[in-house]
């Protein structure tokens, strides 16, 4: 699913959200309705490419946490109510690249199980928000958090590795990483909710939302 540029989103007074964050947000621009449904058709897609594999998931926290509990719930709920029974185990690392609202130029990966485990096996990693890089316009961006956990992944020589991602971020950088599933494309903004934080907090609001310059004012650290 594409978002366009110039897509205005929707009011906030169409949505009930947190009253703390009243004069923080400009407006919703996915609601939670439609990404419980986006998943939900993720994890059919999932289910039907990777045929009778167990897997792995690497959940990415903390913003994809939500996002890899529902994706997992529905392949569950999909499995339970078919002839074929997936297995999965479900392991967490955590990657900090962001410094407010700026991308920092260290990734720091903190975490995770022996992940010379994975070896043989079907990896899935779940994120929140990749960047998809386009020439379009002058920002920059990077694609090292995918780099960075790919690399250290692919050491260990799984049967596999899928990237499930419900956002995907256009840039104007040509050089990123592109996942095997993603929920929807969207412009170039800083957004929270649904788990994705700004300095820790929006992630107790249920829709994804484009922040204002006043919120990102009374949370900078």
């Amino acid at each position: 699913v594409q978002i366009s540029d110039n897509w205005p989103g929707y009011s906030l007074d169409l949505f009930t959200y947190p009253q703390h964050y009243y004069g923080d947000l400009e407006y919703v621009l996915i609601p939670h309705g439609i990404i419980v449904d986006r998943t939900e058709r993720l994890a059919k897609d999932i289910m039907q490419d990777i045929g009778d594999n167990d897997i792995v998931v690497l959940c990415v926290l903390k913003g994809g946490y939500k996002f890899c509990a529902d994706l997992v719930e529905h392949i569950k709920n999909l499995s339970r109510n078919s002839e074929r029974f997936i297995s999965m185990k479900v392991d967490f690392v955590r990657l900090k690249s962001y410094h407010n609202d700026q991308s920092m130029q260290d990734m720091q990966i903190m975490g995770g199980d022996d992940l010379s485990k994975l070896t043989g096996l079907v990896s899935f990693l779940c994120f929140l928000l990749t960047l998809f890089f386009m020439f379009c316009k002058d920002i920059v961006g990077t694609g090292r958090t995918m780099k960075v956990l790919l690399n250290n992944i692919e050491k260990c020589k799984p049967k596999m590795i899928k990237v499930a991602s419900l956002l995907v971020k256009r840039t104007s950088r040509p050089d990123g990483y592109r996942p095997d599933y993603y929920g929807f494309e969207i412009p170039d903004l800083f957004v929270v909710g649904y788990a994705l934080d700004y300095n820790e907090h929006f992630r107790d609001l249920n829709h994804i939302c484009v922040i204002n310059d006043h919120g990102k004012a009374k949370y900078r650290v």
